[in-house]
């Protein structure tokens, strides 16, 4: 069972995501806009935030950006528009999926499970990895420059996470979508190229890190 916050300001795809979530077991509690989510959020622990895009006095966008100045709870957006700059945003204020309405129920809810799963199942390491003066600690979540903490969002963790794990291996995009978004992501190519660049803003020098392989991927090399 999940505790699950579903943020809309249509009351209508409130009730039938709650109707559906409570079939399935899970706890549930609304917000009709974002100053709610952010207020819910410190006070509150959920598993995720199901969270449409457009909404009153703090919209979805900079609501996920609030919540991801002290939690790395997921965040599944909503949004009546499909277009890839919404998306793309979307990924870069930290959420960790997208669905287009009008959905089908059994979908968000799939995507929820998928979402979580991810999250509940990714590899746990003791250590703290030390390239110069770039340290990665794994099970804190911690990423160090020069000493100081960067806040980087919950997909850049799990994507530089996966690129350090796997240093010095070519990975192509596609190998990349799979392994931090998950087969059920619909998304493409450049969904990657986005993160790498926040990512790669983020390391400062240590970027150097990070190679292009032109034409395929991308691969952590030292």
């Amino acid at each position: 069972m999940y505790k699950i916050l579903i943020a809309d300001d249509e009351q209508k795809i409130r009730e039938v995501l709650r109707e559906y979530a409570e079939f399935e077991g899970h706890e549930v509690e609304e917000a009709v806009d974002g100053m709610q989510v952010v207020e819910l959020m410190k006070s509150n622990t959920f598993d995720i935030i199901i969270m449409d895009i457009m909404m009153p006095r703090l919209d979805g966008f900079s609501a996920c950006k609030e919540v991801r100045k002290f939690s790395s709870t997921p965040v599944l957006m909503l949004s009546a528009r499909g277009e890839e700059y919404d998306k793309l945003f979307g990924f870069e204020m930290g959420a960790d999926d997208y669905v287009v309405k009008p959905f089908s129920p059994k979908e968000v809810l799939a995507r929820v499970h998928a979402i979580i799963k991810r999250n509940q199942t990714q590899v746990a390491q003791n250590d703290t990895i030390i390239y110069e003066g770039l340290e990665i600690n794994f099970t804190a979540r911690d990423v160090k420059v020069d000493g100081e903490k960067v806040g980087l969002t919950p997909k850049e963790y799990d994507l530089l996470f996966y690129l350090v794990r796997n240093k010095n291996i070519a990975l192509s995009r596609n190998k990349l979508l799979e392994a931090v978004w998950g087969y059920d992501f619909f998304g493409d190519d450049r969904t990657i190229d986005t993160h790498i660049k926040m990512l790669r803003n983020n390391l400062g020098e240590y970027r150097k890190y990070i190679v292009t392989l032109r034409g395929m991927g991308y691969k952590f090399e030292v």
